[in-house]
């Protein structure tokens, strides 16, 4: 029991620490991330953290994970909860509108500051951010298609082309809301995704109501 608890308590403690590698890194980038970086961050010894993560690249690729995890619980499990089809689709650009809006983190979105910070860099951190994009974007692909399955779509829509059109919206929200004004582009990536879908649903009163 007392051996149970202190794995517990190491967990708690780990996830702690890789929740504040996520934050440092949409400030610093994720190749500015250090274990001397996050030590005076957390006010830590160096030293703790080296047991955890013996280099800067398995604390690059731990915080690359625990970047996947935090997504798939804000955005991706509360959108799986709407019906399927056009409202879940819309339920998921919309958790990820209000993650950004909730400013979770400072520097907005860690994969849209990490795709354009390795996407001519190879190697092991970029092939992991590669597989968290392609997951990412097979989920999208998914959604469109079961509501192309459900008559909620057109039969004959390019689901690869409106999976794109809907991150890339999410993208720009990313990116424009710390530059401009943030209401005003968290507004825009909402309508665009809804006029999107409202125009091509043979329902579109499903999408009348707020998400789900």
């Amino acid at each position: 029991m007392t051996s149970d608890g202190r794995v517990a308590r190491g967990d708690r403690t780990r996830t702690a620490v890789l929740d504040t590698a996520v934050a440092l890194a949409t400030e610093v980038g994720l190749d500015g991330l250090s274990l001397g970086q996050l030590a005076d961050r957390l006010g830590v010894s160096k030293s703790g953290l080296f047991a955890h993560w013996r280099s800067k690249e398995a604390l690059q690729l731990a915080t690359v994970d625990r970047a996947v995890t935090q997504w798939q619980d804000h955005i991706v499990a509360p959108a799986l909860r709407a019906p399927r089809g056009v409202r879940r689709l819309r339920a998921l650009h919309e958790a990820r509108i209000d993650f950004y809006a909730a400013r979770v983190l400072p520097g907005s979105c860690f994969f849209a500051n990490t795709e354009f910070e390795y996407n001519a860099r190879p190697g092991p951190v970029r092939d992991r951010l590669a597989e968290a994009f392609g997951a990412w974007t097979a989920l999208l692909e998914r959604l469109v298609q079961e509501a192309v399955d459900l008559g909620e779509l057109p039969a004959d829509l390019d689901v690869p082309q409106l999976a794109y059109e809907i991150d890339a919206l999410g993208i720009s929200a990313a990116m424009r809301s710390r530059l401009l004004e943030p209401e005003a582009t968290y507004r825009h990536a909402r309508q665009g995704v809804l006029q999107r879908l409202q125009a091509l649903c043979p329902d579109p009163t499903l999408l009348t109501e707020g998400p789900s």
